[in-house]
């Protein structure tokens, strides 16, 4: 793991990051497999295609951006056939993206320059942040989701 001085920020991004992680896979824990394929919102998102999505965008900032490896294309819903399968590749992205993570400092630069965000993600950090950032932004998504499904509320730990 790289230390140093941004060991403390390190930490506390990483735990942001870990918690908003774990809060996405506790809001879908339990649901059934058909309120997972059911959209209850105007875009047709359901709470499978988010979680695929969160796999992608992982793969996307960390493998892509930080490590640059252009060789493993981003599951799609198509691959993934049930919930507790996407969890699992999810899960597995995650820890994908932590190992990559070990090899970079807050402040080192981009591999890969994403056609998104140009000049306001620019460094380890603001992958982090932005991470951080979509994934808070799609587990209240998610949280809201499974409320007009079946009810539940609370599920994750934030």
């Amino acid at each position: 793991m790289v230390t140093g001085p941004d060991t403390d920020e390190r930490r506390a991004l990483l735990h942001f990051l870990a918690a908003n992680r774990r809060s996405a896979l506790q809001v879908v824990d339990g649901l059934s497999e058909a309120d997972a394929r059911r959209s209850v919102v105007p875009s047709g998102w359901t709470p499978f295609d988010l979680l695929v999505h969160l796999g992608g965008v992982e793969r996307h900032w960390f493998l892509l951006v930080l490590d640059g490896d252009t060789t493993d294309a981003p599951a799609s819903p198509g691959e993934v056939s049930t919930l507790v399968g996407a969890a699992v590749s999810y899960r597995a992205e995650c820890e994908r993206s932590d190992q990559i993570l070990t090899r970079f400092a807050l402040d080192d630069p981009l591999t890969v320059q994403p056609e998104q965000l140009v000049g306001e993600v620019t460094t380890v950090r603001g992958v982090l942040l932005h991470v951080i950032e979509e994934i808070a932004r799609h587990v209240g998504h998610l949280d809201l989701a499974r409320e007009l499904l079946d009810g539940l509320t609370g599920l994750g730990p934030r």
